[in-house]
């Protein structure tokens, strides 16, 4: 006997709703998402897709109306609740553009619960456009199925982030002067990853950052890695040794 194929399949479009869903909801939607399900994919009347909202879970939704600026969804069962994400902080000097999309995406992907810019003495790059860098997060959520957004914080000057550091957050700080392996620093949830810009903190940042009783210096090997590839591998340690990765 032939095996019942799993519904809803994982190859349904999935789009997510800055709103609150509800089932038996008739949802209209315009301008990217309208253009995407009825221009882009070519969805007519009956089609089935898949919506989160980063606030109750995801939801299994049907095209009732198609048009090519407007589409109305019906909206039908939750499918999943929102999940719990293990809560570490990214926190980086931004970078540019290209480069800092592609961190925030990927970063997104791995699982982190919050994007925290800081502003240092080496940061080249001081102001971000953060609806864009959202628009990147949207975008990673919707392909890898996370049901939470990530928050993406306006960004900080170091000091200041570092002056209001919660005592129970622990603080791993990717020093370029070596530290331990990040599957021996004791920093399970809440936890906070620090990576610098391009040329490293300065030496008064860096005891400032040291200072602070919740650090721990830690090193990502023998190289000297560019500031989105140490933020990545960071996360992928910690995700490693005490995040979901571990469960």
């Amino acid at each position: 006997m032939p095996a019942t194929p799993a519904w809803p399949p994982a190859s349904l479009p999935r789009l997510f709703v800055d709103r609150p869903l509800a089932e038996s909801e008739r949802l209209v939607l315009d301008g990217a998402a309208a253009n995407y399900l009825g221009n882009v994919l070519r969805l007519g009347a009956g089609s089935a897709v898949k919506l989160f909202d980063d606030r109750t879970g995801e939801w299994l939704a049907t095209i009732a109306e198609a048009g090519r600026k407007r589409v109305v969804l019906t909206v039908g069962a939750r499918v999943r609740p929102r999940e719990v994400v293990p809560d570490l902080v990214l926190c980086f000097a931004p970078i540019k553009r290209g480069r800092v999309d592609w961190l925030v995406e990927k970063a997104t992907e791995l699982g982190v619960a919050r994007l925290q810019p800081v502003i240092t003495e080496r940061t080249e790059v001081r102001s971000l456009n953060l609806d864009r860098l959202r628009a990147h997060v949207v975008e990673a959520a919707e392909q890898c199925e996370r049901t939470a957004l990530p928050v993406l914080a306006e960004p900080l000057p170091l000091r200041r982030a570092l002056d209001d550091w919660p005592a129970d957050r622990a603080l791993l700080f990717a020093d370029e002067r070596g530290g331990v392996h990040p599957r021996e620093a004791p920093a399970p949830a809440p936890a906070a990853v620090l990576i610098g810009p391009e040329g490293g903190f300065t030496d008064a940042e860096r005891a400032t950052i040291l200072a602070v009783p919740a650090a721990r210096a830690i090193t990502l090997g023998p190289r000297i890695l560019r500031a989105d590839t140490a933020a990545l591998a960071a996360v992928a340690a910690w995700m490693a040794a005490r995040g979901d990765w571990a469960t």
